[in-house]
């Protein structure tokens, strides 16, 4: 066999192996590119408040109106709070279950609760099952194929690794000879008499060639999810090969200093007041005496995120870490979600990884076809 024809082989029983995990793959990541800007149109009734005052009730006062309504038993984790005169505030209450040999993600999950909450008037909007929610579902369906974990995860990143090939395999088979192939291979050249055949052969060929370094990157950085071996590496290949720990690390809150009061609105009103500009904050709860209350400032930007440690008695600020406090290796990897997704170009990224995310999904069907089509053929002619 001639070289071309062992990558081809190579090429076609990789793809047919790993087709119907790249099309979920594919067709899950166009959904959920643009959950952030799709969320709060499908549920409006739940991200905007459906009546508005001039001022809004403090976030205790808001955080014990939900526990009261959520019940005692379903603790409050975090708070999400956009920064918009009239969006809602969102509450989470989560709490995962250990299950003998799990298989599906909901095997895991005893509960988990979105809950929005009008901060004008205390009036709960929406009490969200995000075990059934539809862009929930669709996220674990992407990142595990709705498996657990530890079942998933190395399913979708083995199937990851062979894609990968199948793109390195299908740009050699895609590569011509001289100038004169190469014009069929740039651009569709399609007249009223090309026959379906012929364009689902080019649909394959043409946007697998042009869509392959945006896909080697979005299935490279999904690798990370997948194996540690892989997150570590790339954290030590950005280190200059060298393996450091991560920066970030947990002050313990001062128990001493415990008064029985909520600092939360303190800890609030700092927020405001040095970053009246962030689209979000989201606040942790504490889960035990000691942790701290954990805050990310999401101020829009790949590299404007901040992480904030607050004592949970006293509301000080512990520690600030910003993108420029990490070193390369978490700065890189703090990165990879936005590198995924597109979002590090704004908007823009995420519309070209829509399209190639979309391209990806039809790689598998339209191979499929070619050799559908090629085995059909020879039968006939048999």
């Amino acid at each position: 066999m001639t070289f071309k024809k062992i990558i081809l082989k190579i090429h076609l029983w990789l793809g047919l192996g790993s087709g119907l995990i790249i099309v979920i793959l594919g067709i899950t990541g166009c959904i959920y590119v643009f959950d952030e800007e799709l969320r709060p149109i499908v549920y409006h009734d739940s991200y905007y408040a459906d009546e508005t005052k001039n001022e809004q009730k403090p976030l205790s006062e808001l955080l014990k109106i939900t526990q009261d309504s959520i019940g005692k038993d379903k603790p409050i984790n975090a708070l999400n709070i956009r920064n918009e005169k009239n969006a809602t505030v969102t509450l989470y209450t989560n709490k995962t279950i250990e299950n003998k040999n799990p298989i599906w993600y909901w095997d895991t999950t005893a509960y988990n609760y979105h809950i929005f909450i009008n901060p004008f008037t205390g009036k709960i909007q929406k009490i969200e099952d995000a075990t059934t929610e539809f862009f929930e579902v669709v996220f674990s369906l992407h990142w595990s194929l709705l498996l657990t974990n530890d079942i998933g995860q190395p399913i979708v990143g083995i199937a990851v690794i062979i894609f990968i090939i199948s793109l390195i395999t299908g740009l050699i088979l895609w590569w011509p000879k001289n100038k004169a192939a190469a014009k069929q291979r740039y651009w569709f050249r399609w007249k009223n008499t090309t026959q379906w055949k012929r364009k689902n052969y080019d649909l394959h060929n043409i946007l697998g060639f042009y869509v392959t370094i945006l896909a080697l990157l979005i299935a490279l950085t999904g690798l990370v999810w997948s194996f540690e071996w892989v997150n570590n590496g790339v954290k030590w290949i950005a280190n200059g090969g060298q393996t450091i720990e991560n920066t970030q690390k947990e002050i313990k809150s001062d128990v001493s200093k415990n008064n029985n009061q909520n600092p939360l609105d303190k800890i609030y009103a700092t927020l405001k007041n040095d970053f009246p500009n962030a689209e979000s904050y989201n606040i942790s709860i504490p889960e035990d005496s000691l942790q701290s209350q954990f805050v990310f400032v999401d101020n829009g930007g790949s590299f404007d995120k901040i992480l904030l440690q607050f004592d949970q008695y006293t509301g000080k600020l512990l520690d600030k870490k910003t993108y420029d406090d990490r070193n390369n290796g978490d700065k890189i990897r703090s990165l990879n979600y936005d590198i995924h997704a597109g979002g590090i170009l704004g908007l823009p990224g995420k519309i070209l990884a829509f399209f190639a995310s979309f391209i990806c999904a039809s790689l598998p069907v339209t191979g499929f076809y070619i050799w559908w089509g090629r085995n059909n053929k020879k039968k006939k002619t048999k």
